[in-house]
């Protein structure tokens, strides 16, 4: 009997326990409302909400490309499994189109939506939150005028009991601080907006900070780097592994334009981040720019002896404009011959790498490529497999890819030498490894061109 009474209470307490659990997880259901077809919104809040919509690149995560904008079901790769983002076009059925704005603020500041069901922070509300009460309704009268589109994403792929959204509710209690920024007094209102748009819309800390085990942001190590889509987001703090330093002008440019001669051009999904930020008026990029560059920091005297040197050496006496290398920095015959890697290098990437052509539509002199400098040599693996593709119509960056005619080991020598001649860092590791891991898709990987798939569409007035 005592043994019964045992598990009785033990039955209790742990049913009394699921009972809190459940309780702390509810949400309530706020009611569907009926948005007529005919509903306006004042143009100005729509044409805001088109560029808040630019800022937080909406389009990218939600579209599939080639698909309808916003109609969602594009595979988000986390560490968990696949979630597919949602459709948040207008659409009654399978959209938002019976979201009142109340719902829509709900799930930007809680990460909770219509429904009461918690969401998934491949959603960044953990950013979103950030976002003012005006900048929502903003952008809930940008999204309500958008094509309605019919569109049911796929089932997310996680394993239980990731599958099981109530245990959202115990992430949130751990990582998500709810409220506005707040402004810091100390710093200038270009200086408080930009990090206004960079740690709220912008979420730029959701790619380029390290997370912990359960996929929450190392706030100790903010902007430190991170992983994006089988990318690397480079540190953008003092860590930065640029051989020249960025600072405000050039980061305002890079933004502005997907490129700089200093820098290379964007790729991955910061293409498509450069693509939407021209849809920015230039104060705010140069708002972010001013934050950025103000959490990197100055850099040390050694750092900046060394950028001097390196800019010595590649531009020469043609300043802001990178020359090529001379013909003496090419590799030799000899060198050629001794180091398989160089002779690739010498038949596949010099005539543009060393070429008189410049950015963006000429190859970056690797002496000031960060992929080659970084700890890292994933984002190098990536645009040698795959390259970079045309952009739809208009001029781009472009690169070949070279999958079908190079082979895994000698990918990983041409890097290998690469890494060599023109970093002073330590050769990369299991290279060879990396390339066959992220040819046959163990390392997923997103390819862009290089100023964007997909844009907010300029049109802001409701779309027939």
């Amino acid at each position: 009997m005592r043994a019964v009474r045992i598990l009785a209470a033990v039955a209790v307490v742990a049913g009394l326990v699921l009972v809190g659990l459940a309780a702390f997880a509810w949400r309530s259901e706020i009611p569907a409302e009926e948005i007529s077809e005919s509903a306006r919104f004042d143009p100005a809040l729509m044409e805001k909400g088109a560029q808040l919509a630019a800022v937080g690149n909406c389009i990218a995560c939600h579209t599939v490309p080639g698909s309808k904008a916003f109609a969602g079901g594009l595979a988000v790769p986390t560490p968990f499994g696949t979630i597919y983002s949602t459709n948040i076009t207008p659409d009654p059925e399978t959209g938002i189109g019976r979201w009142s704005e109340a719902a829509f603020q709900r799930a930007m500041r809680e990460g909770v939506d219509r429904e009461g069901n918690h969401l998934y922070p491949a959603f960044p509300y953990d950013h979103f939150t950030r976002v003012t009460e005006g900048d929502n309704r903003a952008l809930y009268a940008y999204l309500m005028t958008r094509e309605p589109v019919s569109a049911v994403a796929p089932p997310n792929e996680l394993q239980f009991p990731l599958n099981f959204r109530p245990l959202l509710a115990g992430w949130k209690f751990l990582y998500l601080d709810e409220g506005p920024l707040v402004a810091n007094a100390q710093q200038s209102e270009e200086w408080n907006r930009g990090a206004y748009l960079a740690e709220g819309l912008g979420h730029c800390g959701a790619c380029h900070t390290p997370r912990n085990d359960l996929g929450a942001e190392d706030k100790d190590r903010h902007f430190a780097g991170g992983e994006a889509e089988g990318w690397q987001a480079y540190a953008i703090d003092e860590s930065s592994p640029a051989p020249i330093p960025w600072d405000r002008e050039s980061l305002a440019f890079y933004l502005r334009n997907g490129w700089h001669e200093l820098h290379g051009v964007s790729r991955g999904p910061m293409a498509e981040v450069t693509g939407n930020l021209g849809l920015l008026p230039d104060s705010d990029i140069d708002a972010i720019a001013t934050y950025t560059s103000s959490v990197m920091g100055e850099p040390t005297p050694e750092r900046r002896r060394q950028a001097d040197e390196l800019l010595e050496e590649v531009v020469g006496r043609s300043p802001g404009l990178v020359a090529a290398a001379d013909s003496q920095s090419n590799p030799s015959s000899g060198d050629a011959a001794a180091d398989p890697g160089a002779a690739i290098y010498a038949a596949a990437c010099a005539s543009c790498h060393e070429g008189s052509r410049p950015q963006p539509f000429g190859g970056l002199n690797f002496a000031l490529s960060t992929a080659v400098n970084a700890p890292n040599p994933q984002n190098i693996v990536n645009v040698t497999l795959f390259g970079l593709p045309p952009a739809d119509g208009e001029a781009s960056s472009v690169m070949p890819a070279f999958a079908a005619v190079l082979g895994d080991e000698e990918i990983a020598q041409l890097l290998a030498y690469m890494r060599e001649r023109f970093s002073d860092e330590p050769a990369w590791a299991d290279l060879a490894d990396q390339v066959r891991g992220t040819r046959t898709g163990e390392y997923e990987v997103s390819i862009r061109p290089a100023d964007g798939i997909e844009r907010a569409p300029i049109n802001v007035g409701a779309e027939d």
